[in-house]
């Protein structure tokens, strides 16, 4: 399956459509996040706040849990959307996350309501970085 622009827009669209559902009432800063897995399929997510403001969880990180229970092991591409001036990308801690599942060349998308606004690979965001393979594989 390619990667083309009409699989990105489905992307989009479902990062779009999660960040609606965003429970976001102290910071009111909704995200959505959406996946593509190596099945083709697409996870998506939106950030959950919680009162005490350690305790909540990205857009990216709902996505990925939602990946991983449907037996998804692979990132092969990832859209976020946020509402700012500048465009909203992974946190730093969602950038490692991705990378768990993610090549250095997976494309990362960034969006608001209206358009694609940036657009990036993971190794972009995150160079250097460290993953799995830098562990020495258990027998």
């Amino acid at each position: 399956m390619s990667l083309d622009d009409t699989r990105m827009a489905d992307l989009v669209a479902a990062a779009r459509a999660a960040r609606a559902r965003a429970y976001a009432p102290y910071s009111r800063f909704q995200v959505g996040a959406a996946l593509l897995d190596e099945q083709g399929r697409i996870h998506a997510g939106c950030n959950v706040e919680n009162a005490a403001y350690p305790q909540g969880q990205c857009a990216e990180a709902t996505a990925i849990g939602h990946l991983v229970m449907a037996g998804g092991t692979r990132i092969r591409a990832a859209v976020v959307v946020g509402v700012a001036d500048a465009p909203v990308t992974p946190c730093g801690g969602c950038r490692q996350r991705l990378r768990e599942f993610a090549a250095d060349d997976c494309p990362i998308w960034v969006a608001d309501m209206a358009l694609v606004v940036a657009r990036f690979t993971l190794g972009g965001l995150l160079p250097h970085s460290f993953g799995p393979d830098h562990l020495p594989t258990v027998a």
